[in-house]
């Protein structure tokens, strides 16, 4: 049976190529890049999914997720990095931050904008790994475009709808960027979910890493519940800091840490909880990375191809107006395939 649900897209993702992590000081090479979206597209089209072209979405998408500060930034980073002669001298073809400036510097006042583009990097960034280039920012604008035209269309009517989102965006805070993410499509889904229906809305975060950003904008904002089923931080997992169950906010924050090694059974049940938890919601935003499957080189967890399309039904059978937006997963021989799976669950758990 072909998809039934819409694929939203744009080919603008592979403008954004990092190049490169830098982890540890040592400079590795990326595994955010472009082959992502396309290996999950063919798949898709192989599916006989039916494609729809993003829509240009207006700048309060990103102001209703994200402060103007970091999306000025962002829109001029590479431009400024440029100007300063910065891809000749030192010869850093990306932009990389070398100063994080920790709050305890500024005696509780408010931080001045660097004048120097290279401390400037580390103003609204929080990790080296995330590297900036010159079509990061076009395309992480196309990734928002993508995954509210998602949005969209289910405010409009449609049961469900997938987002091809690239590059991901669940580690983005409403200030700062990392973990190779720099707007929070998800959040921006979210907001637009409850903008246009009126309606409580919940994001279920199923990639292998606790989506912290999310978590972050939403955590006083009792109207958005967000759950998140994850490695757990304290394991030694990204983003180490945060993702512990004691976070709960106002009540409507749940994170289920699970141990390196879970497989099917425990994070299943997981998702259970989260799709029982997220009930009072009438709309529904999905965080779906497939990094928690077995063999994913950026994950301990072992989840099978048969767990991603089972957990598909768990959230399809809630039977909300549902948006699918893509996080993670970097294992290019299996990803798409897992997308897959996990869609045709949604499908036959309520959408079919």
């Amino acid at each position: 049976m072909p998809l039934a649900l819409p694929v939203v897209w744009s080919d603008r993702h592979r403008l954004h190529e990092p190049g490169a992590e830098i982890w540890v000081g040592v400079r590795t090479p990326g595994t955010e890049v472009p082959a992502r979206a396309d290996e999950i597209r063919a798949e898709l089209s192989s599916a006989g999914a039916r494609f729809v072209k993003a829509e240009p979405q207006p700048d309060d998408v990103l102001h209703g997720v994200h402060d103007p500060e970091l999306t000025a930034y962002l829109a001029r980073a590479w431009e400024d990095w440029d100007a300063a002669g910065l891809p000749d001298d030192p010869g850093q073809d990306r932009i990389v931050p070398y100063l994080f400036p920790d709050p305890s510097l500024f005696s509780g006042f408010a931080p001045t904008l660097a004048t120097s583009r290279t401390a400037r990097a580390g103003q609204f960034a929080y990790d080296t790994m995330s590297l900036v280039g010159p079509g990061t920012w076009k395309a992480a604008r196309a990734a928002i475009d993508t995954a509210v035209t998602a949005a969209g269309l289910v405010a409009a009517g449609l049961s469900a709808a997938y987002a091809l989102t690239r590059p991901p965006g669940h580690h983005a805070t409403r200030s700062a960027f990392g973990g190779s993410c720099y707007l929070n499509n998800s959040a921006a889904a979210a907001a637009r979910l409850r903008r246009d229906t009126g309606a409580r809305v919940a994001v279920i975060d199923i990639d292998a890493h606790h989506g912290n950003g999310t978590q972050a904008i939403f955590y006083e904002d009792p109207s958005v519940r967000v759950g998140s089923v994850h490695v757990d931080p304290g394991a030694g997992w990204f983003p180490h800091f945060v993702g512990f169950a004691n976070e709960t906010g106002h009540g409507a924050n749940r994170n289920i840490p699970l141990a390196p090694g879970t497989g099917d059974d425990d994070w299943l049940a997981a998702i259970e909880d989260l799709a029982h938890w997220a009930r009072p919601a009438r709309a529904l935003v999905v965080a779906l990375g497939v990094d928690a499957a077995a063999g994913d080189p950026e994950s301990p967890l072992t989840v099978s191809a048969e767990g991603y399309h089972a957990a598909g039904r768990i959230l399809g059978r809630l039977r909300m107006p549902t948006v699918v937006v893509q996080e993670g997963g970097y294992d290019l021989d299996t990803m798409g395939g897992l997308v897959r799976e996990f869609l045709s669950g949604i499908e036959e758990g309520g959408f079919g």
